[in-house]
């Protein structure tokens, strides 16, 4: 499982709109490796922020 996988799965796993420090802890991940991953899945429109720097699946 790639990055953004792992992040998105995180989300969906979650619930509720997270930042991505708290996914970068949940997941054990560097946070450098999950804004990149998020960086991605907002270009391919996985994910939409309901308010200013938290994300949920799309």
């Amino acid at each position: 499982m790639d990055t953004t996988e792992k992040v998105l799965e995180i989300m969906r796993t979650e619930g509720q709109p997270l930042n991505a420090g708290k996914i970068a802890e949940l997941g054990g991940l560097e946070r450098k490796a999950v804004d990149k991953a998020m960086t991605q899945l907002k270009k391919e429109e996985k994910i939409v922020s309901p308010k200013r720097c938290y994300w949920i699946p799309a």
